[in-house]
């Protein structure tokens, strides 16, 4: 199969990479079923890259059915080592204004019925979680950031994701004490993904894009739609060009992250006592350690 380094996850109004070029389509089967999508295959920046889309290049698939495990496994298994995700978000803190970009550090889980582990079916393990974007990788994304200039748009680095079920916005209620949380912004996608790729011993960063203020502000009360996907639009062109220079940087530093080892002193159960069925099921993430 296909060795592809680099992966990029699209978020709702992010839907392909125009830039992409050589492109072509792969459909891929994991042993979790099939990905939301084909993964897109092309050159971007002079780098090979895979592209997929969350929901779906139709967006189909609400937060809550997005095939997280099989999105993350068909990375690994087409060879991603370092994945780019990038996210609509809501802003919860005034200094974040619609339009501006956030690399998130930490995550709140608020998600009710999320498959976010690879690991069950008689294998039992504990991924070292408190960092859990790599930081290197959200640094690349910072220097793409700020080399582009980007006019009226703020750079926010860190912060921390709130994970919210969805497929409904906030409630008001929801909304402040998400602030009172210390959350920074609020999405629906991220944190089942920034799981699943630490055990899959992939390098992860969240590309954040504000659309709102959800509804905790007094002159923002509303979130809607229609001001999501016009705000989406505004952002998809940045969003684009701001993972072209970073691919463009990343491609010819492809450094070590420490999330690339992340199961070595993960797997509790003894490897002779899994069952053979499920070591099959995980051979491409336990062939290290088997």
């Amino acid at each position: 199969m296909t060795d592809v380094k680099i992966g990029i996850i699209g978020g709702s109004g992010l839907y392909q990479m125009s830039a992409l070029t050589n492109v072509r389509e792969v459909s891929v089967e994991t042993p979790f079923g099939k990905p939301s999508d084909n993964l897109i295959v092309g050159d971007l920046s002079g780098t090979q890259v895979a592209f997929l889309a969350r929901h779906g290049r139709h967006h189909h698939l609400t937060p809550s059915e997005v095939p997280y495990r099989s999105n993350i496994y068909a990375m690994k298994q087409i060879g991603v080592e370092y994945l780019i995700s990038a996210s609509a978000v809501g802003s919860l803190q005034a200094e974040v204004k619609p339009l501006d970009l956030v690399l998130p550090d930490q995550f709140i889980d608020r998600t009710k019925s999320r498959a976010s582990t690879f690991f069950s079916e008689g294998i039992v393990g504990h991924i070292a979680f408190g960092h859990p974007v790599c930081h290197k990788l959200s640094s690349i994304l910072a220097e793409s950031i700020e080399s582009l200039n980007l006019p009226e748009i703020t750079l926010h680095q860190g912060g921390t994701y709130i994970c919210m079920e969805g497929p409904a916005f906030s409630t008001k209620a929801e909304s402040n004490m998400y602030r009172l949380l210390g959350g920074t912004i609020v999405g629906m996608t991220n944190l089942p993904e920034a799981k699943l790729a630490r055990e899959a011993e992939i390098a992860y960063a969240t590309l954040a894009l504000a659309t709102d203020y959800d509804c905790w502000h007094p002159d923002h009360d509303h979130v809607t739609v229609d001001l999501i996907i016009a705000n989406l639009h505004k952002n998809a062109d940045n969003a684009q060009r701001v993972i072209q220079e970073t691919v463009r940087r990343l491609g010819t530093n492809l450094f070590v992250s420490e999330a690339h080892s992340a199961l070595k002193y993960a797997i509790i159960t003894p490897m002779d006592q899994v069952p053979d069925a499920t070591k099959q099921k995980l051979e491409l993430l336990l062939k290290k350690y088997i």
